[in-house]
């Protein structure tokens, strides 16, 4: 790698040639402001506030697309510097609603940390407190307040580079420019896909998810209701960034003592409704590969992908898996099993799912999500910034909290079920059950690492018995998800079998996990610290294998009868249903 001499602030440093000045400081351990940077997406340089002098410049350059030089003198911290962003900062405040004290992300917005790191203690120009709220709240996962944003086009970039549907992007020019929809329509009357990864990029509050913490709180103080929550495996390895924890620091028995801290009269893992999930899905793999069914078998524990395939990709409906997510099986499950088990009256059951999605609050609301007595097998889901939220609220010192386990009735979990957090686990959690069935043999190595890993798509082929190969597929993120489809249709690629994510990097890096500003999403890697900590414990566990657990075999020998079975179907499985990108698509497509 070629590598040029710079300084920075007067300190010698060798960078990779080509890169920015941001880079450049960044590897000097400086750290220059940005609001609308993000690393291959949104180098754009609008926001203005990364300006640095640079040696043989003529004036102020953005830091985030201009690039080093030979011999190059960078000075972050002129005084010319400072002023104009300083004066980028009361600009962007001109037009800003700001309510910091009530602000959901007040402490947590980088705007406002900004306008304190540069001292901006007063606006100087246009009357902030004359704006009045911007609000479109159509869909069941976001709210959108336009009166907050500033412009950054973060939602934009991520909408359209990494989710495929650019469902948003900027209306109008001048001091009308906004963030808005085709025709002004309102995010649930366009193909938004309910990933929230919008809401996960944007630096203020003009982008929040829907709260549902009311709900809970409401259940909770309710007498006549016993209430359980089941968290995903994700949650555990992102809850403690919420209170200052390192990223990727697993806090799985600290989680479990804060729900029942909460008032939760049970609490579970989600993980045992994955392993679930891998019985129902790995059966239904082996019915299709064995009796000619429709292959590629795909996967369907994400609701954003679904959501997409509904509506971009219809022709693939009979290729998805009808599993429903290991969210709403736990759910049935809780209903049905756990219900009968406890000798409870499934009405009085209210079922709190904590996930590191948003699209899991449309999720909760399809149909055929009501598998007992016409009850919504979920009845609230909550993101793990809103458990944060709760933690907190309820005064609770989470990092000095000690470790606990979860309850017996459906706590037990094995490896593969940690890790449907990552991008890729829930196809090595498959293929450790599916080809010990298939072949009939003990795998004498469980790790199938081809499909580990945070590249948008990847490919594998395991020969599975003598006469079986087995070729998968892997893909994280909708851009990469129509990549893949796209050479499928063309006939370019041939599977038997596919994981798709919706989320870059799956669920350790949803749309409902906790937000780091830009200055860590640009230089550290969310998704691999996160994923490190499940893959850490799965190896960890003496238990890694869906169809050995003893859960398993007590839930099918006691209550199900077998994977497949017509109560299987009834509680476990679901539909999918071919969707109009909005309403009038039609119309307008003509």
């Amino acid at each position: 790698m070629d590598m040029v001499n710079v300084k920075v602030n007067g300190v010698e440093i060798q960078v990779p040639a080509g890169s920015t000045v941001l880079e450049a400081a960044h590897i000097a351990g400086v750290d220059i402001p940005t609001l609308c940077y993000m690393k291959e997406i949104n180098a754009i340089g609008a926001c203005r506030m990364c300006v640095t002098e640079v040696s043989g410049a003529r004036g102020l350059v953005a830091a985030c697309v201009y690039p080093v030089a030979e011999g190059m003198e960078i000075n972050t911290n002129s005084q010319k510097a400072f002023a104009a962003r300083k004066m980028t900062l009361e600009l962007i405040l001109s037009n800003h609603r700001m309510e910091c004290l009530t602000c959901s992300r007040s402490q947590n917005c980088e705007l406002q940390a900004l306008a304190k790191e540069y001292g901006v203690e007063q606006v100087r120009f246009g009357n902030p407190k004359e704006i009045q709220p911007d609000i479109e709240c159509s869909t069941a996962h976001l709210i959108r307040d336009n009166s907050k944003c500033v412009l950054c086009r973060r939602c934009v970039a991520v909408c359209r580079y990494n989710q495929h549907a650019a469902v948003i992007g900027p209306s109008m020019r001048g001091f009308s420019t906004h963030i808005g929809s085709a025709f002004e329509r309102g995010l649930g009357e366009v193909a938004c896909v309910s990933c929230g990864q919008c809401i996960a990029v944007c630096p203020t509050g003009a982008l929040t998810e829907v709260d549902n913490t009311a709900d809970v709180w409401a259940a909770l103080a309710d007498p006549s209701k016993h209430v359980v929550v089941g968290s995903a495996p994700s949650v555990r390895a992102a809850l403690g960034e919420e209170f200052g924890m390192p990223i990727g620091t697993n806090v799985e028995g600290k989680m479990a003592t804060a729900l029942r801290r909460l008032g939760f009269d049970a609490v579970f893992d989600v993980n045992a409704s994955a392993d679930l999930t891998i019985m129902e899905e790995g059966h239904e793999f082996i019915e299709r590969l064995t009796n000619g069914g429709v292959l590629p078998l795909i996967t369907s524990c994400s609701p954003g992908w679904i959501r997409f395939c509904e509506q971009y990709y219809p022709e693939f409906i009979p290729n998805l898996s009808s599993c429903k997510s290991p969210q709403q099986m736990f759910g049935a499950m809780m209903k049905s099993y756990y219900a009968k088990k406890k000798g409870l009256d499934p009405k009085d059951i209210y079922v709190v799912t904590v996930m590191p999605c948003t699209a899991k609050k449309y999720e909760v609301r399809r149909p055929d999500q009501s598998s007992v007595d016409g009850l919504w097998d979920v009845d609230a889901t909550i993101t793990t910034r809103e458990l944060g939220k709760m933690i907190r609220r309820a005064g609770i010192d989470f990092v000095s909290l000690g470790d606990s386990g979860f309850d017996p009735e459906f706590g037990a979990f094995s490896g593969a079920g940690v890790i449907f957090g990552a991008t890729g686990g829930v196809m090595e959690a498959a293929l450790r059950t599916v080809v010990e069935v298939v072949s009939g043999k003990e795998l004498p190595k469980l790790e199938f690492t081809e499909v580990r890993g945070i590249e948008g798509i990847k490919e594998a082929s395991y020969q599975v018995t003598d006469d079986l190969t087995v070729k998968v597929a892997v893909a994280n993120g909708l851009e990469n998800a129509s990549r893949l489809l796209e050479k499928i249709k063309k006939g370019e690629a041939n599977y038997h079998f596919i994981e798709i994510m919706a989320c870059p990097g799956g669920c350790v890096n949803g749309g409902g996990q906790p937000i780091q500003p830009g200055k860590i999403r640009n230089f550290v890697d969310l998704r691999k610290e996160r994923a490190k900590a499940l893959y850490n414990q799965d190896d960890a566990m003496n238990l890694r294998k869906s169809h050995e657990s003893p859960l398993m075999k007590e839930v099918y020998g006691d209550f199900l009868g077998e994977p497949g079975s017509h109560l299987a179907h009834e509680l476990l499985h679901t539909k999918y249903y071919a969707r109009p990108k909005y309403p009038g698509f039609e119309a307008d497509r003509a």
